[in-house]
C-alpha cells in the first residue's frame, strides 16, 4: 500500500518524535547488537490478517523489504498469541538478523520478546507494545514504533465533547482485549468523557476489531440501550459494523446515533463523506520505512530512542473527500 504521501506516511527518519529518550541507551544496556551489513535477513510477525489496516501494514512491510533488497520472513499469527510465539521461536531458528513485532496482546507476548533478547536478536515493537513492568523498551527490546494510542481516544473524546455539546449516552466498543491499542485508546477516551458530566458510558464490550463482530455486539448492544445517542468504536472495522447494526434498528446513523472512531481506512473515510460517521482519528499503518531505518540507524550506532510516535491526522467531513484517495 503507498497510497499516503510519503511525507505524510509514517516515522521517516526526518518526522520521528522521540519520547524519553536518553544517552544511556543501546548497546550498553544490554541490548544485542545488530552488524552493518549491505543486506539483512529480517523477520516480521503480523498478528493477523483480516482487515485493510492489517494488510496495508504487511504490504508495507513486503514493499520496503523488496526495495532495500532484503530477505523477509514474515508469519501470520491469525489473531493466536500462543501462535505469534511460537512463530518468533521460528523466526530465531531460521537465524534472522533482526525482528519486528505487531504484538497480538501485552502480556502474553513478552516470552517472545526475551526468547529474541536471549538469542541475541534486536526486536522492534511495530505499531503495538507490551506489558512495560514485564519488558522495557531500550532494555528488552530496542524501541516501540507507532502511534499514540492514548493520544487517539483523547482526540475522539474531545472531538465528541464538541460535536454533542457535552451531553451523549454512549456506547463504547473495544479492541482486542489485552492489546495495547485497546487498552491505551480506552484509557484516552474515558478519561474525557469522565470530565464531562453530562456524558456517560452506558456499555462497553470488545468488537476484537472486526467488522462483523463489531456488528454484532453493536445490535446487543443498543437493544440493551435504546437510550444511546453515540457510538465510540475502537477502530473504523467495528464503526462499519455498528452502522450496519444502527440501520438494522431503524435508526440513522450519523444522524439518531453519531459515531466516532479511530484509524482513517478507506471505508471509514467514505461513510464520513456520506454522513454516516462523524470522525476518525488517523492511525497510519505503513511502517515499511520507519521500521527498516530504524534498525539501519540500530546498526550504525545511533542512539534510538525507546518510543518512536507517528504523527496522525484527524478526518471530518472538512477533510474526509479531499484525503481518501489517499487512504488505504
Amino acid at each position: 500500500m503507498s497510497h499516503f504521501n510519503r511525507r505524510q506516511i509514517l516515522l521517516s527518519a526526518m518526522s520521528i518524535t522521540a519520547v524519553a529518550m536518553t544517552s544511556s541507551m543501546g548497546m550498553a544496556d544490554g541490548l544485542p547488537k545488530l552488524a552493518v551489513k549491505k543486506t539483512y535477513k529480517v523477520g516480521f510477525a503480523q498478528t493477523e490478517s483480516n482487515n485493510p489496516w492489517r494488510l496495508a501494514q504487511t504490504a508495507s512491510m513486503k514493499a520496503e523489504a523488496e526495495k532495500l533488497g532484503w530477505q523477509l520472513v514474515y508469519t501470520d499469527a491469525a489473531g493466536s498469541a500462543a501462535k505469534q510465539v511460537a512463530d518468533v521461536n521460528s523466526m530465531i531458528a531460521q537465524g534472522v538478523d533482526a525482528i519486528f513485532l505487531s504484538p497480538r496482546e501485552e502480556k502474553p507476548l513478552i516470552p517472545a520478546v526475551m526468547a529474541a533478547k536471549k538469542a541475541g536478536i534486536p526486536l522492534f515493537l511495530i505499531d503495538r507494545g507490551v506489558d512495560a513492568s514485564l519488558a522495557k523498551a531500550g532494555v528488552d527490546y530496542v524501541t516501540f514504533i507507532g502511534s499514540d494510542f492514548k493520544l487517539e481516544g483523547e482526540q475522539a473524546g474531545d472531538w465528541l465533547v464538541k460535536t454533542t455539546g457535552g451531553k451523549a449516552v454512549i456506547i463504547e466498543l473495544e479492541g482486542s482485549t489485552g492489546s495495547s491499542p485497546a487498552n491505551d485508546r480506552k484509557k484516552g477516551f474515558d478519561d474525557v468523557i469522565a470530565k464531562n458530566p453530562g456524558m456517560s458510558i452506558v456499555a462497553s464490550q470488545t468488537g476484537d476489531f472486526n467488522r462483523d463482530k463489531g456488528r454484532q455486539v453493536a445490535e446487543s448492544l443498543l437493544q440493551a440501550h435504546p437510550e444511546a445517542t453515540v457510538i465510540y468504536a475502537h477502530n473504523d472495522e467495528m464503526a462499519i459494523g455498528a452502522i450496519s447494526a444502527i440501520e438494522a434498528a431503524g435508526k440513522v446513523p450519523g444522524k439518531d446515533i453519531l459515531i466516532v472512531s479511530i484509524d482513517g481506512e478507506k471505508d471509514g473515510l467514505q461513510a464520513i463523506i456520506d454522513g454516516k460517521l462523524g470522525a476518525t482519528v488517523e492511525c497510519n499503518p505503513k511502517f515499511g520505512p520507519a521500521a527498516y531505518a530504524a534498525a539501519i540507524a540500530y546498526a550504525k550506532g545511533d542512539a534510538i530512542p525507546p518510543v518512536m510516535t507517528n504523527k496522525d491526522r484527524f478526518f471530518d467531513a472538512n477533510n474526509a473527500k479531499a484525503s481518501i484517495a489517499d487512504s488505504y
